[in-house]
């Protein structure tokens, strides 16, 4: 099914949800809770059997039978809305691999390019920008949108944690696009997706994943953000 028209309530168990690196920490965490939440998710992965055996060990934890594995390129056909959880260092030629099947096709870039010295993580210089706009220039013809760069894999993962309590900021300049993001990270529970700005500004959010990895590891926690002054 594609995503819903402006107006439209959008139901996000009405969607199927690819995510290319499923079989990696911040692809799992995802998957497992969009499962556990009733939405068809895809595992894509460069080696169909690696994400095959990652998607039946998702559906042996959540207790469901809608999650499936199998290449990135058939994964990025056959999904609606396309999750990028992949490295950083192999973003580019991922995307430009998936051009042909990601057109039309929302896609969320949730990459954060981050190196670690002796000194603690710190973010990477990106020439487009940040690395959804990188995916915005490699895939011109796809609804980029950026989303999920702070949320703790650790507890996305934990689903004896019954919420995640977080908010995920969503980047993007098609509207329609962001509201279908948000709603699913409102699937999540204890998530709300808050709509972030323009993909212009995705690389401060990527960037603030160094300084919540630099927190997590001196207070011994999975630190998210929240934002104040919202209403629900």
């Amino acid at each position: 099914m594609s995503a819903p028209s402006s107006g439209e309530a959008i139901d996000p168990t009405t969607l199927t949800v690819g995510v290319l690196g499923g079989t990696g920490n911040q692809g799992k965490g995802l998957a497992l809770r969009w499962a556990a939440a009733g939405i068809r998710v895809i595992i894509g992965s460069r080696v169909a059997e690696r994400a095959e055996n990652s998607a039946s060990e998702y559906c042996e934890a959540t207790g469901v039978d809608h999650v499936r594995g199998t290449d990135n390129a058939t994964c990025a056909t056959e999904a609606d809305v396309v999750l990028a959880a992949i490295p950083w260092e192999s973003h580019a030629e991922t995307l430009t691999g998936l051009a042909e099947p990601l057109k039309g096709k929302i896609l969320i870039d949730c990459v954060n390019p981050i190196g670690f010295d002796k000194k603690g993580p710190y973010p990477l210089p990106v020439e487009e920008g940040s690395a959804a706009q990188q995916a915005e220039a490699l895939l011109p013809e796809t609804r980029v949108t950026a989303a999920f760069h702070n949320v703790s894999a650790v507890l996305l993962a934990d689903l004896d944690q019954p919420k995640v309590d977080c908010d995920v900021l969503v980047l993007g300049d098609d509207r329609e696009a962001t509201d279908v993001v948000r709603a699913l990270a409102d699937a999540i529970p204890g998530v709300r997706g808050v709509f972030g700005g323009r993909l212009r500004n995705a690389y401060q959010v990527e960037c603030l994943t160094a300084n919540l990895i630099a927190i997590n590891r001196r207070y011994k926690v999975h630190a998210g953000i929240k934002i104040t002054d919202l209403d629900g």
